[in-house]
């Protein structure tokens, strides 16, 4: 008898000996009253009378599923994120809100799909950490009477239409096309301006533009069965005139 007695004392003795991880912080319940907290390492708690919750303060990620929202401007979305975040209070953690995973989850959709709604979809798509940030701060203000702290909030992905998507291409095509009749335009421009500028040199020495029309003949006329029709300028069919007249 006295054997079986030594067994139920050794095990229950061993039932109290409770291990916590270095990520993990043991909330300690005495009669369903909270009565203190464990450290990592090795700690006992009297059975059946006490019962520790086991909290885990590493950084965490919460996957926040696909949202459908409706943009400021009338646009349909649908917008998924994750949050990163930690318990900084494992008492508050435990005794303040029954599953603070699922609560801060079930909190960050609807302030993903509140800060979504009241912006236009060129500021959701241009400005993601703007918006991100906000949804942040929400969140933030009300996991901290739960004990856990928001370290961030990603979008990641805007999904749009499939009219919104081609609306946007076709838009992105007339823009590049815009930008290609101005880079020509330009060019054109510059080209005008160089040739009126080495026209305006070749003017102020005699016979230049006479010299320049005929190597630009030489480099037109390669092959010798090519035909050039030629114009003499004003300037040498003048000169001409002069030298036959005298």
């Amino acid at each position: 008898m006295l054997y079986y007695l030594i067994i139920v004392i050794v095990i229950f003795i061993l039932s109290g000996l409770k291990v916590v991880n270095q990520y993990e912080r043991g909330v300690v319940l005495t009669l369903g009253k909270f009565t203190g907290m464990r450290q990592p390492g090795l700690q006992i708690i009297v059975p059946v009378f006490q019962r520790m919750v086991r909290v885990d303060i590493r950084t965490n990620t919460i996957d926040i599923p696909k949202q459908e929202v409706i943009t400021k401007d009338n646009v349909t979305v649908n917008v998924d994120a994750v949050v990163y975040f930690k318990v900084k209070d494992a008492e508050r953690a435990v005794l303040e809100v029954s599953n603070y995973i699922y609560a801060s989850s079930q909190f960050a959709q609807a302030a993903l799909r509140d800060v979504t709604g009241n912006v236009e979809l060129d500021s959701l798509l241009g400005k993601r950490d703007e918006v991100s940030a906000q949804i942040k701060e929400i969140v933030d203000v009300q996991t901290e009477k739960w004990g856990i702290d928001v370290e961030s909030v990603k979008i990641q992905n805007i999904e749009l239409p499939q009219d919104m998507k081609r609306a946007m291409a076709k838009q992105a095509e007339a823009e590049r096309e815009r930008r290609a009749v101005i880079i020509t335009a330009e060019g054109e421009k510059a080209a005008a301006t160089a040739v009126a500028a080495a026209a305006g040199i070749l003017s102020k020495a005699a016979g230049g533009i006479s010299i320049r029309t005929l190597q630009t003949l030489e480099k037109i006329a390669v092959e010798p069965s090519q035909k050039t029709l030629f114009v003499l300028p004003a300037e040498l069919t003048e000169t001409v005139s002069k030298l036959l007249n005298k």
